[in-house]
C-alpha cells in the first residue's frame, strides 16, 4: 500500500512538472504547435472547401475552395516544419504562431 502511495504521489509530481500554463509562450509549445499544424495541414483542403461552399456556393467551394485548401494547407504544413525545426528559437519574437488560427481546427466559420 505505501508503495503504491508513493508512486501515485510520483507520478502527478511528475505529471506536474511537464505540464506547463495554457498561456505561455514557450519552446515547448512552439513545438507542439509545429508538429500538430506539420501533420494536420492537409485538413485545410476540406475546412477551405466547406467555408468556401457556405459563405458562396457550392461549385465555387470545389473548384476555388479546393484551390485555396491546397495553398493553404501546403503553408501550414511548412509553418509546422519550420516551427518544429525552430522550437528553441524564439523567432517569431516571443514564440509567436506564425499562421492565424493557431491551428486547423480553430475558426471554421
Amino acid at each position: 500500500m505505501r508503495k503504491a502511495l508513493l508512486v501515485l504521489v510520483a507520478a502527478i509530481f511528475i505529471s506536474n512538472l511537464m505540464i506547463s500554463p495554457c498561456f505561455a509562450s514557450d519552446p515547448m509549445k512552439k513545438l507542439g504547435r509545429g508538429l500538430v499544424n506539420t501533420i494536420t495541414g492537409v485538413v485545410e483542403i476540406p475546412k477551405k472547401v466547406y467555408t468556401v461552399s457556405k459563405n458562396d456556393n457550392v461549385a465555387l467551394g470545389l473548384t476555388w475552395g479546393l484551390v485555396k485548401g491546397v495553398a493553404v494547407g501546403m503553408l501550414r504544413t511548412a509553418a509546422g516544419l519550420y516551427e518544429t525545426v525552430t522550437f528553441p528559437i524564439p523567432a517569431p519574437a516571443d514564440y509567436e504562431p506564425m499562421m492565424e488560427p493557431e491551428f486547423v481546427f480553430e475558426d471554421w466559420n
